[in-house]
């Protein structure tokens, strides 16, 4: 038998309850796939992340996602929430940690502020694809509930990863945005088609100064009808915003804040930086702050999961 520490963080936000939820498990060397499955299962949160001790000198550790139904390759707000669950558990000073993960090892940078921590998170490679052909548009704007009349004439609809793929769809309304009724099932099935299974829907109407976007994420198909805050699509959309000249791209680097959650009553703040070469974004930084909700331990022998204070 062996007892595993584990947390329960808000993501993005220092207010309980606001932000997006993961699950953390400090020790997870050990654990099974099927014994991590099945943990983030229970937890029932978008993400679940398992830090593991490191398997060689390339790095510092290791992390892994799973969603209730999947492991994913990685994940913004459940690394939010691991570094910062690390940083309490160890009270830790300000430093950087070289983490291995599905796409690769990545910095992570830990900083201590006089509210507790903000965790810096490097995404991975950027990769942006050509839009999306004409009738699988058309399919996937009537899945969202939306049409043509909607688009912001700015944004092509398509796809871009820093790490996990988002389909980008920029509208020009945000009360528009915060009725959006999509039906799920379609989605699931049209994911197939098109080989992504995040829609991130954002519109860069916004009547607060600091705040550039504002944004909700559907993935269905991994068991995550809608995230609350999304690391993973916050930070491509940034590469996108420079990628295809929406925002100014003769500086050096492009940095704001986007807004997500609101029509979960979950709001939360991702802190993006996306670094500019020749007018082509080359890396993305994501940050945020985090609270925590509980830490507790369970206990697991011959497969069993049991929960204890």
């Amino acid at each position: 038998m062996k007892e595993y520490i584990v947390y329960q963080v808000d993501a993005f936000t220092r207010t309980l309850f606001k932000g997006n939820p993961a699950g953390v498990v400090l020790n997870a060397d050990g654990l099974s796939d099927a014994a991590m499955q099945r943990i983030a299962r229970e937890l029932n949160n978008s993400e679940t992340a398992f830090l593991f001790l490191p398997d060689d000198h390339t790095c510092d550790g290791m992390i892994r996602y799973f969603t209730p139904t999947v492991e994913v390759p990685t994940c913004g707000h459940a690394t939010v929430a691991a570094m910062y669950a690390m940083a309490v558990e160890q009270g830790l000073g300000s430093r950087v940690f070289r983490m291995k993960t599905r796409i690769g090892v990545l910095p992570f940078e830990v900083l201590k502020t006089g509210r507790g921590y903000k965790v810096v998170m490097t995404q991975g490679e950027i990769k942006i694809s050509d839009p999306l052909s004409e009738t699988d548009k058309k399919q996937l704007l009537g899945l969202l509930g939306l049409n043509s009349g909607d688009i912001d004439t700015r944004c092509p609809v398509q796809i871009a990863s820093t790490g996990h793929a988002k389909v980008m769809i920029g509208i020009t309304d945000r009360e528009r945005l915060n009725s959006l009724t999509p039906d799920f099932n379609g989605l699931k099935r049209f994911s197939r088609t098109i080989d992504c299974t995040g829609y991130f829907v954002f519109t860069l109407q916004s009547d607060t100064p600091d705040i550039l976007s504002h944004g909700r994420m559907f993935a269905p198909a991994i068991g995550i009808d809608e995230d609350p805050v999304t690391g993973n699509a916050n930070g491509p959309l940034g590469a996108y915003l420079v990628h295809n000249k929406i925002v100014d791209t003769a500086t050096d680097c492009l940095c704001f804040k986007g807004k997500q959650g609101e029509s979960l009553e979950r709001e939360g703040i991702v802190e993006v930086k996306v670094d500019i070469k020749n007018r082509q974004p080359v890396q993305v930084r994501i940050m945020g702050e985090a609270a925590i909700v509980f830490r507790t331990s369970i206990q697991i022998e011959s497969d069993q999961i049991r929960i204890s204070k």
